[in-house]
């Protein structure tokens, strides 16, 4: 079976590598009721963001959930969520932390 996007076959398809690297995410913290922290990691494009939501829930532990182009999670991780994308495959350099 060959890949949509690239027309490889799927065990030598690059498509989800490629797009990850090319990403410019931003991370952020807001301040939501009762002065709790969220996180939001936005700028995704062409990639599932409930499985990228999923795996930065389990190795952060915390909640959260995925909307339609961004991640929010419970509580603040700022200092954390920039090493454990690039772990992901996402480039350092296109990662922007404010």
């Amino acid at each position: 079976m060959n890949c949509p996007r690239c027309g490889l076959p799927q065990e030598l398809c690059v498509c989800d590598e490629m797009t990850r690297v090319g990403q410019k995410i931003k991370v952020r913290t807001d301040r939501r009721r009762y002065g709790k922290y969220v996180t939001v990691v936005s700028g995704f494009e062409n990639v599932d963001v409930g499985k990228i939501a999923k795996d930065l829930k389990g190795r952060l532990a915390c909640g959260g959930t995925a909307k339609k182009d961004t991640v929010e999670l419970q509580g603040n991780h700022v200092s954390r969520v920039k090493d454990v994308l690039v772990d992901m495959g996402f480039s350092e350099d296109m990662i922007d932390v404010a």
